[in-house]
């Protein structure tokens, strides 16, 4: 007679397929779960809409949790929620990394912005508000914002390459390898990269920081972000893509100094 898995948490489930390997743990995990992959796929279909379709994203996303099931240590002080909700957005960033879709000129424009807010942040000694930096461009506010706008995946890509190369799971990226010999430093640099990024949101505006927690923590997509902030989806959008290039230049700054 087959067990009765309804009566299992998720969390239960996951001890008992690493202790027995049973298949049909593994689908009812998969199951349970799918509903994640369809909510991060709606809020990320910015970023591949261009190259891929939902379905797409949730098939590959599907494989993901197999995946993750597979590799998830139940020992470590970590949900299985919060590590496979970061390896599906992984996920799909890769996917986006791999098509090189976007277009020179965006990369273009997000350099020279980038580097003109990095020159007027050293002129002023401090973030410069976006008419500053439309000056600095000599571009009008519509210009600069419609620039932003179009740079808005990119900077996600770009962002979460920088959250990568401080990432506690990553063993060797832009910081330091990882080794016996070197634990020590590398636990330091990692417990200061996460002050800078705390230190970093916390000098966000307040609406800043309320985009950033309502997409990356929330996980809510832009349309519903303006509603709730009761503000236009396009205003959402010039919000988030300010608050990116603030992080990334940041968390870059901090990353090349070490």
């Amino acid at each position: 007679m087959e067990q009765d898995l309804s009566q299992y948490t998720n969390e239960d489930l996951l001890i008992k397929y690493k202790r027995t390997k049973d298949i049909r743990i593994k689908h009812e995990l998969v199951m349970r779960y799918i509903n994640m992959v369809r909510n991060i796929s709606l809020q990320m279909r910015d970023v591949y809409l261009s190259f891929a379709q939902v379905e797409d994203i949730v098939n590959e996303g599907v494989l993901t949790i197999m995946n993750g099931i597979e590799k998830f240590d139940p020992e470590l002080n970590v949900k299985f929620e919060t590590y496979i909700s970061k390896r599906i957005r992984g996920m799909v960033i890769d996917m986006a990394r791999k098509q090189d879709w976007i277009p020179r000129s965006v990369r273009k424009n997000a350099k020279i912005m980038d580097n003109a807010v990095v020159d007027l942040c050293n002129r002023l000694g401090r973030f410069p508000t976006p008419k500053e930096t439309a000056d600095y461009m000599d571009v009008s506010m519509e210009k600069y914002q419609e620039t932003l706008g179009k740079t808005n995946v990119y900077s996600i890509i770009s962002l979460d390459m920088v959250l990568e190369a401080g990432s506690d799971d990553k063993k060797s990226m832009q910081l330091p390898s990882m080794n016996e010999h070197d634990q020590p430093e590398n636990h330091y640099l990692q417990k200061e990269f996460k002050e800078i990024l705390v230190s970093a949101i916390n000098d966000l505006k307040e609406n800043e920081q309320k985009v950033i927690s309502l997409y990356y923590m929330d996980e809510l997509n832009m349309r519903e972000i303006a509603q709730i902030m009761k503000v236009s989806e396009p205003r959402i959008s010039q919000i988030h893509s300010n608050a990116l290039q603030k992080l990334r230049l940041n968390l870059t700054n901090f990353i090349n100094e070490k």
